[in-house]
């Protein structure tokens, strides 16, 4: 009897050892699950942050690019302002170190030809010029970090005697930002970002 008094102490303690490993390794498979799927939604989270910050900048940009199709200096101006101002308070915190490099080598030069355009009120010519600049840099900025919606890269081949110059359009339609009003439809679309 004293035997069996042993031997079923043992088993209780035995299972309750069990018990209490195999509640562990849940707590741990169920910590493991939830970090698992926070870092499946924080990604698209980081993403969605990188696009709504890119979104600020570009429709800033395609304002200044139909105010200069328009030929309104002041428009493009004031859009010109709010652009510079968007790359300073940029959100980087969802880019990687690549992007961020990336994104620093652009901001540089868009926020100073933005800039430029701010001041340059009532000087068509001169904002072009910079625009012609600028768009490079904000073709680069959408290849590199999205856009959330599609655009167009169009080409005008006149501009700057023959040179040509590109820029970034939300529509199909060619509504030339570098000869205005003079020749509205000049151009191409040379590629499609999606």
């Amino acid at each position: 009897m004293k035997n069996l008094i042993i031997i079923a102490a043992f088993v209780a303690t035995t299972l309750t050892v069990l018990a209490c490993n195999n509640a562990n390794k849940s707590a741990t498979a169920t910590s493991a699950d939830s970090t698992g799927m926070a870092s499946a939604t924080k990604k698209p989270a980081a993403e969605g942050r990188s696009a709504t910050a890119v979104k600020g900048l570009l429709d800033n940009y395609l304002q200044l690019k139909n105010a200069l199709a328009a030929d309104n200096s002041n428009q493009a101006a004031t859009a010109g302002k709010a652009l510079a101002q968007g790359f300073t308070e940029f959100d980087q915190t969802a880019l990687n170190a690549a992007q961020k490099k990336s994104f620093a080598d652009i901001e540089g030069d868009a926020k100073e030809m933005a800039e430029h355009i701010g001041k340059s009120a009532g000087n068509l010519p001169h904002q072009r010029e910079h625009f012609e600049m600028l768009s490079q840099d904000m073709v680069d900025l959408v290849k590199l970090l999205g856009a959330g919606q599609p655009l167009y890269v169009d080409h005008c081949p006149m501009y700057n005697h023959n040179k040509g110059a590109n820029w970034l359009s939300e529509t199909e339609a060619i509504k030339n930002p570098y000869l205005g009003a003079q020749m509205p439809t000049c151009g191409s679309i040379k590629e499609e970002i999606k």
